[in-house]
């Protein structure tokens, strides 16, 4: 099955570099799918479906019709990145987290950027999750942002940019170890010739870096990774991970906090936590400390948080770094920090907090994306082009009401990547989240990361709970790699 009608549509396309002339990374994945007929390609997408199934790969949608839970779309044309463009987004994350970091630090104790006039106090003291509760603390060697989920697009002129920073409890690392694992079956002979990088030692990195939060004097801690439930709309994740590390999927009534500890309840007794890999808002963590009225969390957690008897990662409080007001202030941050200008940049904001700026919004929304700062999952969010009249009347009141909590953006010509369309191919609009892991010392950037598409023809929307669907995305070796497999070295001599 060839791509002879398939058509780059003006924008950048993650497989073709122009019309029938691939990028060199892709030639050996269209070389191979070429040889397969039209029958026997939809016999593997239809066995990619039956996988995800029998593999239970769902995701919940609060408040639809059809069902809470449901199958996790996927595309089976997998998504290229050459080594060159992930040498250069491993070091723009590498450098974007480390500042986040010091940010964090400083914005819970000498709050050094306010008072040197970086970032306005105003942004600070009226971001949501800016929890003053946490003000003092300090996190096991100084780390905040443990797990990290960064959005990257691609523009028209193949320049990346940050989209979005996920660091309260960044979700979808499991859809790219399942991925990996359903293109591995379906297309081991595409997967072999290409040269790929693993992915799948990412639960003992994840493990691994838990472990180091731990007390110093436990030598075998504890970890467990604490859910909301069942209908949390990431559960499926949650119980996936904890499965892939081998520890215990707790909910927050199955800890208690006794003698300064906190415990697991088990069939044996009580048995002391030394680490908890939240996968909760901080808000629901411990009701004597933030939401009163949380069922989800462990009252006194944060007392025996502030004693250091137990880590949790992401450390309460990282919310801050993910309000979209204070992404706009970055570039700034990472300037402040670390002396160096961002490799990475953001795409261009405006703030609405701004009088000028949100002015300059106001007059422009037909062609700007506004957001607004703590939604997710492209929820509370205006795209300007395929909008209507009442939906930019709605949200200028919206902005007007409320200025600190909107941003805007200009329209970014998401890249687009084959998928497979009936018995043909076409281009859909992508984005990716690359997965960092921090423990204080040394930054992991997992190979690749969640490729999000957009099912729908000509949305950019590529949100799971908006239509979209994902793709394995593929990272390749250098050449000239060292550690590249023994087998590909033998194949180019």
């Amino acid at each position: 099955m060839d791509f002879s009608s398939y058509e780059l549509g003006g924008f950048y396309d993650e497989l073709f570099e122009s019309p029938n002339s691939p990028h060199p990374g892709a030639r050996v994945l269209l070389e191979k799918l070429g040889e397969l007929s039209e029958d026997e390609l939809q016999k593997r997408h239809q066995a990619a479906e039956l996988a995800l199934m029998n593999m239970g790969i769902t995701f919940n949608v609060y408040g639809s019709e059809a069902g809470v839970e449901k199958i996790f779309p996927f595309d089976i044309i997998p998504r290229i990145v050459s080594h060159t463009d992930w040498t250069y987004i491993e070091k723009g994350l590498k450098q974007r987290i480390q500042a986040l970091n010091l940010f964090l630090c400083d914005i819970y104790a000498d709050q050094k950027i306010l008072k040197d006039g970086i970032i306005p106090r105003y942004v600070i003291d009226t971001a949501q999750e800016f929890l003053k509760p946490c003000i003092g603390l300090s996190p096991p060697k100084d780390v905040w942002c443990h797990i990290s989920g960064i959005d990257l697009v691609r523009d028209r002129d193949g320049q990346f940019y940050i989209l979005e920073d996920n660091m309260r409890c960044p979700s979808g690392v499991s859809y790219v170890l399942e991925n990996r694992e359903i293109l591995k079956r379906i297309f081991p002979e595409v997967f072999e010739a290409s040269h790929v990088r693993h992915v799948d030692d990412y639960p003992a990195q994840l493990l691994n870096t838990l472990r180091s939060l731990a007390p110093p004097h436990v030598t075998s801690p504890t970890v467990v990774l604490l859910t909301p439930g069942i209908y949390n709309s990431a559960y499926f994740e949650h119980a996936f991970l904890a499965q892939q590390m081998g520890v215990e999927l707790v909910e927050g009534r199955d800890l208690v906090v006794a003698d300064g500890f906190v415990a697991m309840r088990t069939t044996r007794g009580f048995q002391r936590i030394d680490v908890i890999y939240r996968r909760i808002d901080a808000g629901f963590l411990d009701p004597k400390v933030f939401r009163s009225d949380s069922m989800l969390g462990v009252p006194g957690l944060m007392e025996v948080y502030k004693n250091g008897q137990v880590a949790i990662a992401n450390a309460p409080g990282t919310g801050v770094a993910d309000d979209k007001v204070v992404y706009a202030y970055v570039p700034q941050i990472i300037k402040y920090y670390l002396n160096e200008d961002i490799l990475l940049p953001n795409v261009p904001t405006y703030v609405c907090w701004d009088d000028k700026q949100r002015q300059h919004v106001l007059e422009n929304l037909d062609t700007l994306v506004v957001k607004a700062a703590n939604e997710s999952g492209g929820y509370g969010m205006l795209i300007g082009v395929n909008s209507t009249r009442a939906e930019r009347e709605d949200f200028a009141n919206r902005i007007t009401k409320n200025p600190r909590n909107y941003i805007a953006q200009p329209t970014i010509a998401l890249s687009r990547s084959p998928i497979l369309v009936d018995d043909h191919f076409e281009g859909r609009h992508v984005d990716l989240r690359p997965y960092v892991l921090y423990n204080g010392e040394d930054i992991y950037v997992l190979p690749g990361g969640l490729t999000r598409v957009a099912l729908k023809k000509g949305s950019l929307v590529v949100n799971s709970s908006q239509g979209g669907g994902s793709k394995d995305t593929w990272v390749l070796y250098d050449s000239d790699d060292p550690f590249v497999p023994y087998r590909y070295l033998s194949q180019k001599q």
